[in-house]
């Protein structure tokens, strides 16, 4: 089977796709990781080069040697990665340390991995070690509606939360472990990696600082869902204080009663009385 006939690639394709049709990725902006399954690389590993030396990753994953990853390019564009997947996107392996990987297919016009690779790594490992393995997708992308409350809210998980459970009903069910956010960094560094993977050892969502969310989840039907349902209440949020602001909203008692319902865990520390 073709690479670009496995249903992992696609899956990774539409997504990139739905999240450039949201407005999500201007020009090159953005980036997505798909940690692969054993049996996805066995399906492909017929195919896939061993041309590539090794490349430093910039940090170091240990427990992520050996693992194979699906990663868009750096500079490369969303919209383009529905038409010519072959050269906008890459399976890279990790090697036997943690400290190095190489490209094994794709990028076929030259270029290298997503410049936040180092993030992505520092978080799937996290993820993987929190979740027993089932996080496999790492998403980030520059979600409009999220970065124009980071110019008005407190940089508070707490206050973040809050006003986004507020602002639609699903939203506690949905990630009923609330919301991080990292203070403005400069993007591709190890500091932000490090403080958004400390986050993700807490979260599924953490919110860049004028910049935008980062996402880890399942599958990629769970993560786009989980930023999409992040984005939404935001945009509801902004047209609240757009117009006059709350009259009346979803209480703590709410909250409580909703967890009941849905069988989800709402930590108390965000049910605080205002």
């Amino acid at each position: 089977m073709k690479i670009l006939d496995t249903k992992f690639v696609k899956g990774f394709i539409k997504m990139a796709d739905d999240g450039f049709q949201q407005g999500w990725h201007e020009r090159n902006g953005g980036n997505l990781s798909y940690r692969l399954k054993e049996e996805e690389v066995m399906e492909v590993m017929p195919r896939l080069s061993n041309n590539d030396e090794w490349h430093d990753i910039g940090t170091s994953v240990p427990t992520l040697a050996g693992e194979f990853f699906l990663v868009t390019g750096s500079g490369k564009y969303f919209r383009n990665i529905s038409v010519d997947p072959e050269v906008c996107i890459t399976i890279i392996e990790i090697d036997s340390t943690g400290d190095k990987y190489r490209i094994r297919w794709g990028l076929a016009e030259g270029g290298t991995p997503t410049s936040e690779l180092a993030t992505h790594l520092m978080n799937h490992e996290v993820k993987k070690a929190v979740t027993g393995g089932k996080h496999r997708v790492i998403y980030h992308a520059h979600t409009t509606n999220i970065i124009a409350l980071t110019f008005v809210l407190p940089l508070s998980d707490k206050v973040f939360t809050r006003e986004l459970w507020e602002a639609a009903t699903e939203c506690p069910v949905v990630f009923p472990k609330g919301v991080g956010v990292v203070p403005w960094m400069v993007p591709g560094g190890r500091d932000i990696a490090i403080a958004t993977s400390e986050l993700m050892k807490k979260y599924d969502v953490a919110i860049w600082a004028h910049h935008g969310m980062f996402c880890s989840g399942e599958d990629f039907d769970l993560t786009f869902g989980l930023m999409h349902t992040v984005e939404k209440s935001a945009e509801i949020l902004v047209k609240i204080f757009s117009m006059s602001g709350k009259h009346q909203t979803i209480t703590p008692d709410n909250f409580r009663d909703l967890a009941k319902a849905f069988h989800v865990e709402l930590p108390e520390e965000f049910l605080y009385e205002k």
